[in-house]
C-alpha cells in the first residue's frame, strides 16, 4: 500500500468505538431496523379503515408484506452498518434519512389515514434511497447491491400508494 493511499485510507476510514466488536454493532443495526420496523408495523398495521378502501388490481395479499419487509429491513440494516463503517457523513446521512422516512410512512398512511401525505413521504423515501444508492455505488458497492431489492419494492409501493390516492382520494 502506498503512503498516499494509506494516508487517504486512515483519513476516511471509520473506527468503531473501542471495546465493542463489529459484530455487536451489526446486531445493534439489525435490532434498530428490524425491531423498529416491526414495532411500527404492529402499532400502525392495517385496520378497518384500510379494509374499507378501494384497492388497485395489483395490490398484493396482506400476508406478503410481513416477510418482504423483514427481508428488506435486514438488507437495510446491513447496508446501514456498512455505511457507518465507511466514515462518510453524507452516506450515513442519506441512510438515516431513508430510515426516518420509512418509519414515518406507516403511521401517516395507516394511523393518520392521510393517503396523499403518505404519497409525499414515500416519494421522498424513494428519492433518498436513490440518492443513497448513487453515493454507495462510488463508496461501497455491497451497500448499493443490498439496496437494489429495496428500491424496487419502494418503487412498487409508491405506485401502489398513488393508486390508492387515485381510487380513494387524499384520505
Amino acid at each position: 500500500m502506498t503512503a498516499q493511499r494509506k494516508a487517504t485510507s486512515s483519513r476516511t476510514a471509520f473506527s468503531f468505538p473501542s471495546g465493542i466488536s463489529r459484530g455487536l454493532w451489526l446486531a445493534a443495526f439489525l435490532v434498530l431496523v428490524v425491531g423498529g420496523g416491526s414495532v411500527i408495523g404492529l402499532l400502525t398495521g392495517p385496520g378497518p379503515w384500510y379494509a374499507s378502501l378501494q384497492k388497485p388490481s395489483f395490490n398484493p395479499p396482506s400476508w406478503v408484506f410481513g416477510p418482504v419487509w423483514t427481508v428488506l429491513y435486514v438488507l437495510v440494516a446491513v447496508a446501514g452498518w456498512r455505511a457507518w463503517r465507511t466514515g462518510s457523513a453524507a452516506l450515513q446521512g442519506l441512510w438515516w434519512l431513508q430510515l426516518g422516512l420509512n418509519f414515518l410512512w406507516s403511521p401517516v398512511f395507516f394511523a393518520l389515514h392521510r393517503i396523499v401525505l403518505a404519497l409525499a413521504v414515500i416519494v421522498l423515501l424513494l428519492a433518498s434511497i436513490v440518492g443513497f444508492m448513487a453515493m454507495a455505488f462510488r463508496q461501497d458497492r455491497t451497500s448499493f447491491a443490498l439496496f437494489a431489492p429495496y428500491v424496487l419494492w419502494v418503487g412498487f409501493a409508491s405506485a401502489l400508494n398513488g393508486a390508492f390516492y387515485a381510487l380513494n382520494g387524499a384520505g
